[in-house]
């Protein structure tokens, strides 16, 4: 047998690479994007109610509808957006609600606009169905979208454009100028937009996140997405959301349904309980700590020679990695886990062209005593 063509386009991630050699060698993960919070209790009750109910059978292809309603009142307790039930749809992870979305607004053929530094899965899942990319460019430190030349790169293949906000592997958060800015040239050009904001609540400095559908003259053209893996610590449990408009969350349930069937029964009850029973300070207090972790991380990055900005959102940082020994990034993150026994993601994975970019993603994201580890370890080069 011979591998499709589709098959032969789908790369493994950097990330996974860099964390299966770090397990080899015994070493500290900060490639991989794991949030290592503890499990809220409301979480863990919910899912084990769920089982303990016989809720264990299919739920509807939308998704648990009180579950839907509940991430609808979050939106608006949040944001004020709105946002009804039927704006909603469930899937497996963040990364099946892009999916769903994107099989039922895109063609093949189609092309959609990212900008570099991008997050992989984006690329991956927009080239699995046909589509084709454009990639646009943002430098270091702010990230700054040139707003002149994404206008002169769209094409009349042009379809839609993709932000993840705030950025993974960038940091970047952006604001509500930048928006309305994407949304007038979306509208003169008849596109859409896809809002990753899954880090939605990562913010650091007293930064506002602003919802892609907070600005009224994007709400209409906009898919958000967004989950529960990162600000419960569930990433194996895989429940994410989509939040648009009823046309489109009807057609993506379709899609939802050819792939997935459903969202795990059980797990969806332990969001819901999540969601009704922790209160606003619960979100507070995760963005609080991880900008903890931020400061104690990217001073002690700085401290080893391995420049880094203090990031805005997310919990990942990018890191000048120069001055280990290898010929391109690649090697100088085996260098770094060779030496530290830590894992770190090359550039490549983040850039179409990554040649002489020579940075690395770390994730903060790690208990206490993990980062402290780091942090010693950094020492050594």
């Amino acid at each position: 047998m011979k591998l499709s063509n589709r098959a032969q386009n789908i790369a493994q991630s950097e990330i996974r690479a860099m964390s299966i050699l770090c397990n080899e060698k015994s070493g500290l993960n900060m490639a991989q994007g794991l949030c290592d919070l503890e499990v809220p209790l409301p979480v863990v009750q919910g899912a084990k109610e769920g089982i303990d109910d016989g809720k264990n059978v299919y739920t509807s292809a939308y998704g648990n509808y009180k579950l839907r309603a509940a991430i609808a009142k979050k939106q608006n307790d949040f944001y004020a957006q709105g946002v009804s039930v039927d704006n909603v749809l469930v899937s497996l992870g963040a990364t099946g609600a892009f999916y769903a979305t994107a099989m039922s607004l895109l063609n093949e053929g189609d092309e959609v606009i990212l900008f570099e530094p991008y997050y992989g899965y984006h690329v991956e899942t927009l080239k699995s169905i046909g589509c084709k990319i454009k990639y646009i460019r943002t430098a270091p430190p702010a990230y700054e979208i040139d707003f002149e030349n994404l206008k002169n790169q769209i094409s009349e293949d042009t379809k839609a454009i993709l932000i993840c906000n705030p950025s993974n592997p960038s940091g970047k958060v952006y604001t509500r100028e930048e928006l309305e800015n994407l949304s007038d040239i979306i509208k003169q050009n008849d596109l859409f937009l896809f809002s990753d904001e899954i880090y939605e609540h990562f913010i650091y400095d007293g930064l506002e996140f602003v919802s892609a559908l907070s600005v009224e003259s994007l709400k209409k053209s906009t898919v958000v997405i967004s989950g529960f893996s990162k600000i419960y610590s569930i990433t194996g449990w895989r429940l994410g959301y989509a939040i648009t408009k009823k046309e489109i969350i009807d057609a993506a349930s379709a899609f939802n349904d050819l792939v997935y069937v459903c969202p795990p029964a059980p797990l969806q009850n332990g969001v819901l309980k999540g969601l009704n029973e922790l209160p606003m300070s619960y979100y507070t207090n995760v963005a609080k700590e991880h900008q903890i972790k931020r400061d104690k991380f990217i001073k002690a990055l700085n401290d080893a020679g391995l420049a880094a900005e203090y990031v805005k959102g997310a919990y990942y940082v990018l890191a000048d990695i120069s001055k280990l020994e290898g010929e391109d990034d690649k090697q100088k993150v085996i260098t770094l886990l060779e030496k530290t026994g830590i894992a770190a993601v090359p550039a490549r994975a983040f850039y179409q062209d990554s040649e002489g970019i020579n940075l690395a993603r770390f994730c903060f994201s790690k208990k206490e005593e993990e980062l402290d580890e780091a942090i010693e370890r950094l020492k050594s080069l």
